[in-house]
């Protein structure tokens, strides 16, 4: 039976780990610019998926996510020494790195809704001083309501006994 808890703890211990050996322990220039974010283990607790993302240089700099993974993939095994020292698990989990995409779509998501914003307060803009056509309430029949005191109310009535009279067989 799977332990769930137990997952979610050696996960986060895994991320913990695999972070702090990127940044204090492995010396490769391609690791210098990538971010755990997430780690995910199966219910096993077999096969271990960290994910990454990768920043550029500079704020304009495309960030290099070949290199990234191609130096993820030489400290594999390394990183796996590590998780297995720091864990105290009898099997250590198997390493495998995704890169993480959140980070693009939720700046893709920004982007369209800054152009929403902009739709809507150029609509708003042109929306400031327009006039409806016709009638402000074109629905509104003048005179014949307002004389009879609104709708005839006799007429929504359900009245039982003609009902049931009309349903019953002549003689």
């Amino acid at each position: 039976m799977v332990d769930v808890g137990r997952a979610r703890r050696l996960s986060k211990r895994i991320g913990t780990i695999v972070a702090s050996a990127i940044e204090f322990e492995i010396k490769d220039p391609p690791l210098a610019f990538v971010t755990i974010t997430d780690t995910k283990v199966t219910g096993d607790l077999h096969d271990a998926t960290v994910y990454y993302t990768v920043r550029g240089v500079t704020l304009d700099d495309d960030p290099d996510y070949a290199g990234a993974a191609a130096a993820l993939e030489r400290a594999k095994g390394t990183l796996r020494t590590r998780v297995g020292a720091g864990t105290g698990v009898r099997f250590t989990p198997t390493l495998t790195f995704a890169l993480d995409k959140v980070p693009e779509t939720s700046q893709k998501m920004e982007e369209l809704l800054a152009r929403a914003r902009a739709a809507d307060a150029e609509l708003a803009r042109v929306r400031e001083g327009a006039k409806p056509a016709g009638e402000a309430d074109p629905y509104r029949v003048s005179g014949v309501e307002e004389a009879t005191g609104g709708a005839d109310d006799d007429t929504d009535e359900w009245d039982a006994e003609e009902s049931v009279d009309r349903d019953r067989p002549e003689d």
